[in-house]
């Protein structure tokens, strides 16, 4: 498939084992996520669900260890070191969560930008100059160029460390809780300068986080829940019989070529599901059950009498319903000792008659 036709991100099936002390931890467990050119995603989920390690096999700072992991053309898992180097200074920018990874204090805004086109050899002069300009306009801290970091305040910090990421135009752009470390004003800024950026340059975007209010700011956001892809969000906005202008979510299960999905936790807590469900296919859709139902009550028998017409022992009563719970075939899930226990309560009522 040409590069041009295949996503930005494709992941298939991803695994990522970690080992220590002979202890193997799985953070990915055959994740798959499909990012086209020019989106931006949001990828949320619970600290340990995986997000971060997703994150640096994408920055190429970490190899899958099985799966598929393709960025721009790059195949991940087979990339050679050389080729690792430039696909990080030219294919993809990366923003960390904190600030001091992103800019050196020693520098401006200004040389911070100029200093990652210097590397990576792609702009000199002039025209290094005038794109420094550019994007810090873009982002709308150009008035704040000759400072440097600790002059400038959080998200401030956060719009030149953005700069600073697209200064070689990357393809895709990386971002690890951008705003994890900024306030609530502070974070939204930072989210509407991404989407401006998005929106002007047509960089691809992921921003993985754990803060439920970014997802007010993309278009899809994504559900990671143990190593896997469990949910997505995906945001439209229409124009109802009114004309008045709706935003609406809709959410869907990720479903992989094997045909596995993860139920929502509120679905589950809500019905009860657990272990095993029942499934059942009608014309246009799948139905899902609780696979565990409770046994009913049965009524305590009647009195059984001797051969000889007088009334049985209590004791021999509960022989003779301790047989026929044996003889007759199970009506439910009840257990041995749960019939014991029944007949046990049976001959109490039995003896206080």
């Amino acid at each position: 498939m040409p590069i041009d036709q295949e996503p930005h991100i494709l992941c298939t099936d991803l695994v990522r084992i970690f080992t220590a002390d002979g202890v193997e931890v799985q953070a990915l467990q055959g994740l798959n996520l499909r990012v086209e050119s020019g989106e931006m995603v949001a990828v949320v989920g619970a600290s340990g669900s995986g997000k971060s390690t997703l994150l640096t096999i994408l920055s190429g700072l970490d190899t899958a260890t099985a799966g598929v992991a393709r960025v721009a053309g790059h195949d991940l898992l087979t990339m050679g070191s050389r080729e690792r180097v430039a696909y990080r200074r030219r294919t993809v920018g990366f923003v960390w969560q904190q600030t001091s990874r992103n800019l050196l204090p020693y520098l401006t805004a200004a040389e911070n930008v100029a200093l990652a086109m210097n590397v990576a050899r792609t702009r000199r002069g002039a025209e290094r100059a005038r794109r420094v300009d550019e994007l810090l306009e873009l982002l709308e801290v150009g008035a704040e160029r000759d400072r440097r970091p600790g002059e400038l305040s959080g998200g401030q910090q956060q719009r030149v460390a953005i700069a600073v990421a697209l200064a070689n135009d990357p393809l895709v752009l990386l971002a690890d809780e951008p705003t994890g470390e900024l306030d609530e004003a502070m974070s939204a800024a930072v989210l509407e300068a991404m989407r401006s950026v998005n929106e002007e340059l047509g960089v691809t975007t992921l921003i993985v986080t754990h803060d439920p209010t970014v997802s007010g700011h993309v278009r899809r956001t994504v559900q990671i829940r143990d190593g896997r892809t469990s949910t997505e969000v995906l945001r439209s906005t229409r124009v109802d019989e009114h004309g008045e202008e709706q935003h609406v979510a809709e959410e869907f299960a990720v479903l992989d070529r094997v045909g596995r999905l993860q139920l929502p936790q509120d679905f589950m807590h809500s019905l009860e599901l657990r272990d095993r469900v029942r499934l059942a296919l009608e014309s246009d859709h799948v139905g899902v059950w609780p696979g565990h139902e409770r046994r009913p009550e049965t009524p305590a028998p009647a009195p059984t009498a001797t051969p000889g017409g007088e009334p049985a022992a209590p004791g021999a009563r509960a022989h003779g319903r301790r047989a026929r719970h044996a003889a007759e075939p199970a009506t439910g899930p009840a257990s041995e000792a749960e019939a014991e226990a029944e007949a046990e309560a049976s001959d109490r009522t039995e003896e206080e008659r």
